[in-house]
């Protein structure tokens, strides 16, 4: 390794938000190195919302003609052509991200370095572009994070022996999954569910707690559960115990199957054979790989990059923001932070503590739904006095249009003031 050093005013490691911070830094006049190792626009674009949200609106789709004969509408059926749905949105996103990618190679500021990091010394960070070629070293006074999050393995037995996938590669398939088990009943497995079963997928999702989407509010986790009960198999209360590839199958299919056990708190067992087994149970930080210790960045017990109300972690000088700090892992969120990360790290004097309130959200499932604030649970574990109502959406014109009678809004506010709780800061 070439020990000599490039020096730069800012590096940025991460071209998701990040990108933003490397792009305005630069049009200030700062010298700037930007690091990715994957496809240009982060998660968000290559294998998060983007994506996702492309590929639901297939099942929407679908589900609408389904649902036709309700308004007058006959349809005889349809059929799916999985490989030209997956064609379409791989296309858009890796055309973006190509086009992102080409800017940057044209651009000497930022200076785009594509490949693996890891820091080696105090603000120094070394970078393989090529596995032939030697590590370049390159370091600044300034140094953002933003190199997000990935899906996170669970110690399940069988699962290192066995090509299962993650929301990762689900967005790459080119073959639709016959029967689709789903271990983990979080907000990316419940999207996933809706757009593989949409499509005619069987569903099985193995869910530990006793509702699907249990970081919602209570009622909502619990209403969403009933309905999507009654067109997936869901197997709650269970968790995946082992996963293993079975020959031994009774479905004329000639391809291997997977065989997934799963165990209640009683100790029944659950088997399932499905063709596809898809592992959602969750994200973690990219942080394993980056050696921040080298640099002296502090992480909690989860990985999680420790930073201030200002985005600055303990060592003066280095910032982080979005998934590898782990406070909202939405992309708005990071673009949000961006702003405030691009301002506290060139006006050192005048630094802004980020201001969340309020940060919304919304899974696109079907019923699709939305939040923000705290949820109730939330307000009856901090002991805040509250006031709640709730209005169904079938009361609403729209409501009766749509033929919703499974939907309702629902407002937690203050039982003085009657306005909606702030979140609060994060941080000391």
């Amino acid at each position: 390794m070439n020990d000599m050093a490039t020096s730069f005013d800012l590096i940025v490691i991460g071209a998701g938000s990040g990108l933003d911070v490397a792009s305005a830094a630069a049009e200030h006049g700062l010298r700037v190195a930007i690091i990715e190792k994957d496809r240009m626009g982060g998660t968000c674009l290559n294998r998060g919302c983007i994506p996702t949200k492309l590929l639901i609106h297939s099942a929407d789709i679908a589900e609408t003609i389904k649902n036709a004969s309700v308004f007058g509408i006959n349809v005889s059926g349809f059929s799916v052509d999985f490989d030209k749905i997956m064609r379409r949105v791989n296309g858009i996103t890796d055309t973006d991200s190509d086009s992102i990618k080409d800017g940057l190679k044209q651009s000497e500021n930022p200076k785009l370095f594509a490949g693996d990091c890891k820091f080696i010394g105090n603000k120094r960070v070394a970078i393989r572009t090529n596995k032939d070629e030697e590590e370049q070293v390159i370091t600044a006074e300034k140094i953002l994070v933003a190199a997000g999050s990935k899906p996170r393995t669970p110690k399940l037995k069988g699962l290192s022996e066995v090509d299962y996938i993650t929301s990762d590669e689900a967005l790459r398939l080119r073959k639709q999954p016959r029967v689709l088990t789903f271990i983990g009943g979080g907000y990316i497995a419940c999207e996933l569910a809706h757009f593989f079963g949409s499509l005619g997928t069987e569903i099985h999702v193995i869910q530990r707690n006793d509702v699907l989407i249990p970081n919602e509010d209570k009622e909502i986790s619990k209403r969403f559960t009933e309905i999507f009960s009654k067109k997936y198999n869901v197997h709650l209360g269970y968790t995946a115990e082992s996963i293993s590839k079975n020959n031994d199958t009774n479905n004329n299919d000639s391809e291997t199957t997977f065989r997934v056990e799963a165990k209640d708190k009683s100790g029944k067992i659950l088997e399932i054979d499905s063709d596809q087994v898809l592992v959602s149970v969750g994200r973690i930080p990219s942080t394993a790989s980056l050696d921040l210790e080298k640099t002296g960045v502090n992480v909690d017990e989860k990985g999680f990059i420790v930073v201030d109300n200002y985005l600055e972690t303990n060592v003066k000088g280095v910032f982080a923001l979005g998934d590898i700090i782990g406070r909202y892992m939405f992309k708005h969120n990071a673009n949000l932070e961006a702003q405030y990360a691009y301002t506290n790290m060139l006006h050192n004097d005048g630094k802004i503590p980020v201001d969340y309130a309020a940060m919304p959200h919304a899974i696109f499932t079907s019923p699709q739904i939305a939040g923000v604030g705290f949820t109730e649970q939330e307000l009856v574990k901090k002991g805040i006095d509250y006031v709640k109502s709730t209005y169904p959406y079938i009361h609403t014109g729209m409501g009766e249009a749509i033929e919703d009678r499974d939907g309702f809004v629902k407002f937690l506010v203050d039982s003085k003031s009657r306005k909606i709780f702030r979140l609060p800061h994060y941080g000391n």
